[in-house]
C-alpha cells in the first residue's frame, strides 16, 4: 500500500502565515520531518504525528539528504501520510526538488504545497519592496553561503541593475560586499539585513553596501535575509515604524 508525501513550505516563521492547504496536510499526516527553523507552533498543527528533526544548519552535523529521501519513500511504501516541513517555500533553496524527484522516480505519490519563502516575506515584512517603480524592475535571489553559487550571477549583473537579495548569506556578508562594491556598485548603495523576520525576535539593519561587512548584528544564529539596491531605503519610510498596528479581536 502506498501512502502520500506533502513537500510543504512552513512560510518565513510565523504561523499565521501558514497556507490553509499546508494546515490541513499537517491535520492528516501521521509522520512530519521538519528542518530547523520550523517552529514549534506548527508542528502542534499535526496531534495525530510523530515528529523527526531533519535539520542541517551551517557548520553542525547534520542527517544526509539522501537518507532523509530514503526515509521519504520507505514511509510513504508503508501507508503513511508524510509531511516534509520545511521553512519558506520547499523549492526555494529547500532542496525540494531533489526530494520530487526522488519520489517521483521511486513511484510514491507526493504533492507540493507551495510556502511564502523569506526571500519576499523579510523585505516585505522589514518595508522593502524588492521591486518599485523607478528603483528596480526586478530582483534575483542568491544563495551565500557559498561564492560558487553567487559570484558568477553578481559578475554578470550591471551594478544596479536588480535588487539583490541573498539567503544564507549572513556569514559572507563582507566578502558579498567586497565584491559588489570591486564590480562598480556604488558605495552608498543602500542595503539592509533583516533576521528571524516574522518572528517576536526580529530585528533589521539598514545601511550602506560600504557599511555592510561591518554591520553590528545580535548575537546567535538566527536566519538571515541581505537586500541590496535603491529599495532598501524605503525601509525608513514604510517599515513596521510607519504601519498601523494590526487589529485585536476584542475579547467578550
Amino acid at each position: 500500500m502506498s501512502g502520500l508525501v506533502s513537500l510543504v513550505g512552513a512560510g518565513p516563521g510565523d504561523p499565521g502565515l501558514l497556507t490553509i492547504r499546508a494546515a490541513q496536510a499537517l491535520a492528516a499526516a501521521e509522520l512530519v520531518l521538519h528542518d530547523a527553523l520550523v517552529p514549534r507552533e506548527l508542528l502542534a498543527l499535526a496531534p495525530r504525528a510523530r515528529h523527526f528533526f531533519v535539520g542541517k544548519r551551517a557548520g553542525r552535523p547534520g542527517i544526509r539528504q539522501e537518507s532523509i529521501q530514503r526515509l521519504l519513500v520507505s514511509q510513504a511504501r508503508a501507508g503513511r501520510r508524510v509531511v516534509r516541513l520545511k521553512a519558506g517555500d520547499p523549492f526555494v533553496f529547500g532542496r525540494g526538488g531533489e526530494e520530487a524527484l526522488a519520489l517521483a522516480r521511486a513511484g510514491v505519490p507526493f504533492e507540493v504545497i507551495p510556502g511564502l519563502s523569506s526571500a519576499l516575506a523579510a523585505p516585505a515584512l522589514a518595508g522593502i519592496p524588492v521591486t518599485h517603480r523607478g528603483l528596480a524592475s526586478g530582483f534575483t535571489v542568491l544563495s551565500g553561503h557559498d561564492p560558487a553559487a553567487w559570484l558568477p550571477v553578481v559578475e554578470a549583473l550591471p551594478p544596479g541593475a536588480v535588487t539583490l537579495v541573498f539567503l544564507m548569506a549572513l556569514g559572507a556578508r563582507a566578502d558579498i560586499a567586497t565584491r559588489l562594491l570591486g564590480r562598480g556598485w556604488p558605495a552608498a548603495t543602500p542595503a539592509a539585513v533583516l533576521l528571524a523576520a516574522s518572528t517576536p525576535s526580529s530585528a533589521r539593519w539598514t545601511g550602506t553596501l560600504a557599511e555592510l561587512g561591518s554591520a553590528a548584528l545580535p548575537a546567535g544564529d538566527a536566519p538571515g535575509t541581505l537586500v541590496v539596491g535603491q529599495v532598501a531605503a524605503l525601509a525608513a519610510e514604510i517599515g513596521p515604524e510607519s504601519q498601523a498596528a494590526p487589529a485585536r479581536a476584542s475579547a467578550r
